[in-house]
């Protein structure tokens, strides 16, 4: 545990980011996409590469690559994301970089030294927290979403992708699919804090991920009547909210089985306390197994919400804003990491990561370090430092066979 960076009973690299982006109002952590947060960050990970003697570069996406060593086919890639969901953990995200670091800082001790290219990477705008779609640095990353779509994407402060791109020094008329960047990745390896209890029920300290559930986000638009809170009757509203608000409650009722259902987002538009507002939107976060038990769960919300504004006199319009079918992680390199360090268990997700959107197009596997609390996306996330230790040196035992 000694060769590990440690600090204040934590991990180094945790303890030197601990105080960026700490959100008073709500509690934990916000840290998105080319805010002053999240900028800060970016400019900690290349400090903390080049002391490394890594060299760093961003590509047209806004993704961060420190390469050990000349760029190359067939690389090695370790890495995660530095940004948060509005008030969420301090190690989602950031746990996995700082392992990748703290890695090639024991490798580098043990006197390693990469035998093909090797890189850690930082991907943009993982939690989509600011413009609304998850992983999107991979996704730009893979051709998966349209850069013309993604370039006209709005923050709440009405701030489009390309302004905010070019504003931190990338350009936005070349965000998109990166084939030959896509193709020098051989192997990708993702440390992750686990976002739930299945190591503590378990209690081990690490896991190998064998794949994630279906998920996708809608937006749901209950559009009514705006009118004057005082000088409408009951009786002659078309509330959108009222509306929304069974829509609401439909959405529990619509789960099945081992669904999952999430309405964590709403607005009303005016927005005045003494104003019925004339839409309210409304948005879902929807997962299963499958790819159609997904679909099947959105259908029956679908259904819900349009007879919820119909009871309403409103409209209910449903969007979809992102989706990432079913993953299931390359079986021999989920393997062979499980055997290599002693057989670990290998555990499903309901969380996305950047992972899952490049095992489509490369061998990719993700090791899980435990989380006692089982909560995260919020303050409570949480992961003991001797777990993370064992993260660090099992991430190191990872690399030591790919390399």
């Amino acid at each position: 545990m000694t060769d590990v960076a440690l600090a204040h009973g934590r991990l180094a690299g945790l303890d030197e980011i601990v105080d960026v982006g700490r959100d008073a109002g709500r509690g934990g952590w916000s840290r998105h996409v080319w805010d002053a947060a999240e900028t800060e960050l970016r400019t900690w990970f290349v400090e903390r590469a080049e002391r490394l003697g890594l060299d760093v570069e961003t590509d047209r996406n806004g993704n961060l690559w420190a390469w050990w060593g000349a760029p190359g086919p067939d690389a090695v890639v370790v890495g995660s994301h530095l940004d948060s969901v509005p008030g969420g953990g301090e190690m989602d995200g950031p746990l996995g970089v700082v392992s990748a670091l703290d890695a090639v800082a024991l490798l580098q001790a043990q006197g390693v030294r990469p035998t093909r290219p090797f890189a850690v990477v930082v991907f943009a705008e993982e939690e989509g927290s600011r413009f609304g779609i998850a992983c999107l640095g991979s996704r730009l990353l893979t051709g998966s979403v349209s850069p013309d779509r993604v370039r006209a994407l709005r923050d709440a402060d009405g701030v489009t992708f390309a302004e905010a791109a070019a504003a931190h020094g990338t350009d936005p008329r070349h965000v998109g699919a990166d084939p030959d960047r896509l193709a020098r990745i051989g192997v990708f390896v993702e440390l992750h804090v686990e976002q739930g209890r299945a190591l503590a029920d378990l209690d081990g300290p690490l896991a190998v991920a064998s794949g994630i559930l279906a998920h996708g986000r809608w937006r749901i638009d209950f559009t009514g009547q705006g009118n004057h809170a005082g000088a409408t009757r009951m009786t002659d509203r078309r509330d959108p909210m009222v509306a929304a608000a069974r829509g609401i409650l439909a959405v529990r009722d619509a789960v099945r089985g081992d669904d999952r259902a999430t309405i964590g987002r709403i607005e009303a538009v005016p927005g005045g306390t003494n104003v019925i507002p004339s839409r309210v939107t409304t948005w879902l976060d929807a997962r299963s197994d499958l790819d159609d038990d997904t679909r099947d769960l959105v259908a029956r919300i679908t259904a819900s919400a349009t007879e919820a504004a119909a009871a309403e006199g409103c409209d209910a319009r449903v969007t979809e804003e992102s989706w990432s079918g079913r993953v299931v992680f390359d079986p021999a390199l989920r393997d062979r990491l499980a055997a290599g360090l002693g057989g670990v268990p290998a555990l499903p997700t309901g969380a996305g990561h950047d992972a899952g959107v490049l095992a489509g197009h490369v061998p990719t596997a993700m090791l899980f370090v435990r989380n006692p609390s089982g909560v995260s996306h919020a303050p409570e996330e949480h992961a003991e430092l001797a777990d993370c230790v064992e993260g660090v040196v099992a991430l190191t035992t990872v690399l030591r066979g790919l390399l």
